[in-house]
């Protein structure tokens, strides 16, 4: 479904949102045009039926209502071509059509410390309101450009680049060739982000670089993979480092090039994660058998480490009416893993995997310790969408924050998963590759004991 900054036609069947804003408390202190709104419900008309208000989906809140709230308190943000504000700083770097991209600034209209809007390290307690509420309030500029030939595309991607390196909100001037419009995809899969248009100009105040980052920026001789784990080495968030890595910042000079922002996430978290697994495996094993959870925007997170050599595996169960299963009767559960040798391809369980994966290589680095690690997620239908894969990295590094629960046998420590989740353990069993190894391969060590 798709709502947007257009006219309706009153005469069409699909007003049923407007019907639902009037009987809405959250529209009554809005100030909102009725003209703006462009509804198109769902095939099966669940939408209509239901009318954001018995959640038929089911989600315990109507993630249309929420998007459509956030909506319309951007739509002054539309009223003029020129915005002025104090970048958090942020850039977006999209994928569509690459290699050719659009890619420039997100800035809110406000002229206020704004660096919690994109510093995802800081949200972990927020409500879903309150995130959207920082990605609609940024209004993104567009530039069309070439991922290898960014360098030479003139003053508006220098200046997002440049934007890309602060380490402090920014004050800038973005002119666009029209009003920014704004839309709303009402489809799980796309996370909310305020109004765009494309940029005719953009002034950038003098931001003060990170020095770090600033550092690995003018080494034109040092490796992509080389200038991540250094900065991450001396404690550069990973979403600083990622945002500048999706602008070209590091690597050999002819190798440079623009990163699309979620691919820039996973490889980030990807590069950094693999660095520390080389880590983790010169180290002793653990000793017990190891609990850890975490629970934030109804997403359940157990956490199970078992002494022995180093391996992962994460398995995630999305009940209906959540992100991923939206339509569906059951609990979808998929996975991916790697074993002590890792793994040559990407996971298909996608960025999740690399963000989880950099969580819990952190803590065993610290505590200088080697396991077998499996995350468990359930994720249940108060998520009612997208925040990105951060919430995942961030979820699994609380659950690492918290002292563990330690067990002497692994039946223990799995009755306490099981405990927990609402899955049987049967099915996370029947689902996981480790745990099947850990409970039923026989392995040398067995047939010595009991010789």
């Amino acid at each position: 479904m798709k709502f947007s900054h257009r006219r309706v036609d009153k005469s069409s069947p699909n007003i049923w949102l407007l019907d639902v804003l009037k009987n809405s408390s959250f529209a009554s202190d809005i100030n909102y045009d009725e003209s703006l709104i462009v509804a198109k419900a769902s095939k099966s008309g669940l939408c209509v039926v239901c009318k954001g208000s018995k959640f038929l989906c089911g989600k315990k809140r109507c993630p249309i209502i929420v998007k459509v709230n956030y909506f319309l308190k951007s739509v002054p943000l539309m009223q003029s071509e020129d915005i002025t504000g104090a970048s958090p700083p942020s850039v977006f770097v999209g994928r569509i059509g690459y290699p050719y991209v659009y890619a420039g600034p997100l800035v809110p209209p406000v002229h206020e410390d704004t660096s919690l809007y994109d510093l995802p390290e800081f949200w972990l307690g927020k409500s879903i309101d309150e995130i959207v509420g920082f990605r609609s309030m940024l209004i993104r500029g567009k530039h069309r450009v070439h991922v290898r030939k960014f360098e030479e595309a003139g003053k508006i991607i220098e200046k997002t680049c440049e934007l890309a390196l602060a380490v402090k909100p920014v004050d800038v001037e973005l002119m666009l060739k029209k009003k920014p419009c704004g839309f709303l995809i009402l489809n799980d899969e796309v996370q909310p982000f305020g109004p765009s248009a494309p940029i005719r100009d953009l002034r950038v105040g003098n931001p003060r670089w990170d020095r770090q980052i600033q550092k690995a920026y003018g080494d034109t001789d040092l490796k992509a993979v080389e200038a991540v784990l250094e900065l991450y080495g001396k404690g550069v968030l990973v979403t600083k480092i990622q945002r500048a890595f999706s602008v070209g910042a590091f690597g050999l000079k002819k190798n440079r090039r623009l990163v699309p922002t979620r691919w820039s996430i996973t490889a980030v978290d990807s590069i950094v994660s693999k660095e520390l697994i080389e880590k983790v495996k010169t180290f002793p094993e653990i000793s017990g058998y190891r609990v850890y959870e975490s629970r934030y925007l109804d997403n359940v997170f157990e956490v199970l480490m078992v002494p022995s050599a180093w391996s992962y595996e994460i398995i995630e169960a999305w009940y209906p009416g959540t992100v991923w299963n939206p339509s569906g009767r059951s609990v979808f559960v998929y996975s991916g893993w790697e074993g002590y040798d890792g793994r040559t391809t990407y996971a298909e369980i996608g960025g999740c995997y690399y963000a989880a994966r950099l969580a819990v290589c952190e803590q065993l680095v610290k505590e200088r310790r080697q396991a077998a690690v499996i995350v468990l997620r359930e994720a249940h239908p108060g998520y009612i969408m997208p925040v990105g894969v951060w919430q995942v990295r961030e979820n699994v590094r609380n659950a690492m924050r918290q002292k563990p629960l330690i067990y002497n046998t692994l039946d223990e420590a799995l009755k306490r998963v099981a405990n927990q989740l609402q899955i049987p353990l049967k099915r996370w069993i029947h689902k996981s590759e480790l745990l099947q190894n850990i409970l039923f391969q026989k392995r040398i060590t067995d047939f010595l004991r009991r010789a």
